[in-house]
């Protein structure tokens, strides 16, 4: 019976019992009474936010407050970003297998191939390892835990593909850059303006259209648009190495400093009433063998309103059935192609 067991540690010793104790009578209520809401970060003189960047960790929240800067309470402090947001423009890393091998298959400038310790080999591996050794790219055997730390959770099957920054070209320095390979062969510049285009892979079919057509660079706006990025590369089938590519803080105007330079600027528009086949009534019996700026709407809003009003003119592509309009990169290889099959006639 609970009580009754003679276990040694299983009854209260003689004279330990506790007794009955007397309740506060109310005067503890006001230490139940809360202090309000937690103030702000930079509000508090023990915590970081509170002192500034440049003070001692050592030093007291008086002198600290007396003497920092207070940062607004909604202001981000410190926090780490993740890395997986990486800067478009900055280096980037490609992650997985099969990224990997499609990306040094298409000559992706790299400069280090990151392989983890005791990964499963396989052909992809194998491939990846002596690619990358062949063109020189440095192949490091690292920790699993440091292609974790550069993958922040994403998924990397073992391999880290290192990718520097892309460089682009001013857009005078574009324009120089294709005059001097446009008297190479012989003919007038051609050259392709993107407005808008976020897909990666819209760009990088872009650009293997416009290097296959005999253009001569790509310009791309700063502001809402994709980069060249690994995905942009592969997608190009390497053409990214072969033709120059230009980025513009404000494309309109750039393009009307083009037009100032000698060139037409055309627009695809699917709304134009004329088509790509009427391009000399739209701008200029010279245009088909003149200099030459195709500009390229986005996805889905196609021309912006500025872009369309500083253009020569715009033209639309004739389609047959309820097709309402098409991809980017297609509508630029369809217009550069027309553009080839014009210059050569």
């Amino acid at each position: 019976m609970a009580g009754n067991s003679r276990r040694p540690g299983a009854r209260r010793k003689p004279g330990t019992k506790k007794g009955p104790t007397k309740g506060s009578g109310g005067k503890g209520k006001r230490s139940l009474e809360g202090k309000g809401p937690t103030p702000p970060a930079d509000k508090r003189p023990n915590h970081k936010a509170y002192r500034s960047d440049g003070a001692s960790s050592s030093s007291s929240p008086a002198r600290a407050s007396a003497s920092a800067p207070r940062r607004p309470a909604g202001e981000d402090r410190g926090r780490r970003p993740s890395s997986r947001r990486e800067d478009p423009d900055g280096p980037q890393t490609v992650l997985g297998r099969n990224p990997v091998v499609e990306s040094l298959r298409a000559h992706i400038p790299a400069t280090a191939l990151h392989v983890a310790q005791g990964i499963d080999v396989d052909d992809r591996v194998r491939e990846s390892i002596r690619s990358a050794s062949e063109r020189g790219i440095s192949v490091l055997e690292v920790p699993r835990v440091d292609i974790d730390r550069m993958a922040d959770g994403a998924v990397h099957q073992g391999l880290a593909l290192s990718v520097p920054a892309f460089e682009y070209l001013h857009p005078d320095d574009l324009l120089e850059e294709a005059r001097q390979r446009a008297d190479l062969a012989r003919v007038a510049p051609l050259l392709v303006a993107l407005d808008g285009v976020q897909d990666p892979r819209n760009l990088g079919a872009v650009l293997r259209s416009a290097a296959a057509f005999g253009a001569h660079g790509v310009l791309l706006p700063l502001r809402r648009s994709v980069g060249v990025t690994p995905v942009a590369w592969r997608t190009s089938a390497g053409a990214a190495a072969r033709i120059p590519v230009g980025r513009a803080t404000n494309l309109s105007r750039t393009i009307g400093a083009w037009l100032d330079e000698g060139l037409v600027a055309v627009g695809l528009d699917g709304e134009a009433p004329a088509d790509i086949d009427h391009l000399d009534d739209v701008a200029g019996p010279d245009a088909a063998r003149g200099p030459l700026v195709l500009v390229v709407g986005s996805e889905g809003k196609g021309l912006s309103r500025l872009v369309r009003e500083t253009c020569t003119g715009s033209v639309s592509i004739p389609m047959a059935g309820d097709v309402e309009s098409l991809n980017a990169s297609v509508a630029a290889g369809v217009a550069l192609a027309d553009e080839a099959r014009r210059r050569r006639a």
